[in-house]
């Protein structure tokens, strides 16, 4: 099973066929496949405050298109939905094979915020016809037609920072407060991993480290963390209000650093 199990990755941008190569971690190895099953009650929402809503109002119209129709964007759903009636991971294999994405590429990630679906691997019905009316999108070739404008999404600070909270409890198990070390690891990946250049470093840390997961207020400082401090670390304050994770990561690094 493929889609958001095996997560995404943040290189596969491109106006073409919008592929991407699969994300792998320091050591070289693929990303982890997490294999879930939706939770009993498909319209299970993860707590997604409302500062990571996508807003109506950043989508561009597709001018002189047909008009957005609730009754053809939800018989595009029933086209991959099963019986339960929710697109799950091996209809989401097909879905992404007929928008040209593939399923390990960031614009999955950003099109799930947009839905605001709860459950990584599904889309409900619900999450389906609220995102798709967001963004204007009834059928294949009119998704195909905003993929650029998804991608666009990743370079407002702003909204890079919604989605990145998003990805917290997008991916993890809904009965856990913290998000699991290895699924941890790939989404800082994904979402980090080519854009903060002492990430392969902080990879190397966590992966040496004593901690099995993250939590919500350590997954969002560490974002903090990559964008405000410096790569020497100079400017890192010791007495800030970061997490006890931070201050051992820059202890460790400094002590590197010192004996090489």
């Amino acid at each position: 099973m493929m889609l958001m199990n095996n997560l995404f990755d943040l290189n596969g941008q491109g106006s073409q066929k919008h592929t991407a190569q699969l994300v792998r971690s320091s050591k070289g190895s693929t990303m982890p496949v997490k294999k879930r099953k939706l939770p009993d009650d498909h319209e299970h929402k993860c707590k997604i405050t409302s500062f990571t809503r996508p807003q109506i109002c950043g989508v561009k119209s597709l001018g002189s298109d047909k008009q957005f129709s609730s009754k053809r964007c939800l018989a595009w759903f029933h086209k991959y939905a099963g019986p339960d009636k929710v697109v799950g991971p091996e209809a989401m294999e097909k879905f992404c094979e007929d928008i040209a994405v593939e399923p390990e590429n960031i614009l999955m990630l950003v099109l799930a915020w947009y839905l605001e679906a709860a459950n990584m691997g599904y889309f409900t019905k619900d999450e389906w016809l609220r995102g798709m009316t967001v963004l204007q999108c009834d059928c294949t070739e009119k998704l195909q037609s905003k993929l650029d404008y998804l991608n666009s999404e990743l370079n407002d600070a702003s909204v890079f920072k919604n989605i990145y909270r998003y990805a917290f409890d997008f991916s993890r198990d809904k009965n856990q407060r913290s998000l699991d070390m290895d699924t941890a690891k790939s989404m800082l990946t994904l979402l980090l991993g080519s854009t903060w250049p002492l990430f392969p470093v902080f990879h190397q840390f966590l992966e040496q480290s004593k901690y099995k997961g993250l939590n919500k207020d350590q997954w969002c400082n560490i974002l903090e963390f990559s964008r405000t401090i410096n790569t020497d670390l100079s400017n890192y304050d010791e007495d800030g209000a970061w997490p006890v994770l931070l201050d051992e990561f820059v202890e460790w690094q400094k002590t590197r650093s010192s004996s090489s």
